[in-house]
């Protein structure tokens, strides 16, 4: 294999999303960025990253080995800080470095001259720079995925708030209908109330007047 077909192939080892360590920076806040490292060969590929600013993140993992065609997620965190940076500009940089393996290699079996290009050993290198954003930012952009979990969310909050003027409509359109019924048993009441002291009434004015009739009826004595 000549330099060029190397050269060409080392190029194509691994895809890394995103390009750039992006983090929302806040002071005393930890926060973190993801990167999604891709094989894009049939063969094992070993990984390793290195930092500029080793006390500053921590990542993990910082070694590993990825299967053929496959991916993993290296997390790397950036331990709570108590200044801002000036102009909010970070001079930190990373360095992925990776290369083909033997088909069985593991982690934790990697000989420790896997990454020294000393040897012959064909290493990729890819360079990452960090960037700072404030969160209230307008200049921060996410990746896609990002952007469509947050538009998820919001989607869940609408959903959330209808349900919410949904159920608080049915409440009041209930308590709208009990207080409809309230009133019309308290005029059923109150008209039967009204019927029973006619009837009373009535009762009263037969008996008074028979009474009256008898009186007037009985014969006097001599």
């Amino acid at each position: 294999m000549n330099s060029a077909t190397t050269t060409t192939s080392a190029k194509h080892l691994i895809s890394v999303q995103p390009e750039d360590l992006k983090f929302v920076f806040e002071l005393e806040k930890q926060t973190f960025c993801d990167l999604k490292v891709t094989n894009n060969t049939d063969q094992n590929v070993a990984f390793k990253v290195k930092t500029t600013s080793p006390k500053k993140y921590f990542v993990r993992p910082n070694t590993g080995v990825i299967h053929p065609w496959d991916s993993c997620v290296i997390r790397v965190t950036l331990q709570a800080q108590r200044e801002y940076p000036p102009d909010m500009q970070c001079k930190d940089k990373f360095l992925l470095q990776s290369t083909i393996v033997s088909p069985n290699s593991e982690v934790d079996e990697l000989p420790q001259d896997t990454f020294n290009k000393d040897n012959g050993r064909t290493v990729e290198e890819c360079k990452l720079k960090v960037v700072y954003a404030s969160p209230h930012s307008s200049q921060y952009n996410t990746d896609d995925d990002s952007i469509n979990s947050s538009a998820g969310g919001l989607d869940v909050v609408q959903r959330l708030k209808e349900e919410r003027d949904a159920t608080i409509r049915q409440t009041q359109q209930l308590q709208q209908e009990l207080d409809s019924l309230k009133k019309r048993r308290q005029r059923k009441s109150n008209l039967g109330f009204s019927l029973r002291f006619a009837l009373f009434v009535a009762v009263i004015g037969v008996m008074l007047g028979f009474l009256l009739k008898l009186s007037l009826s009985s014969p006097t004595s001599e």
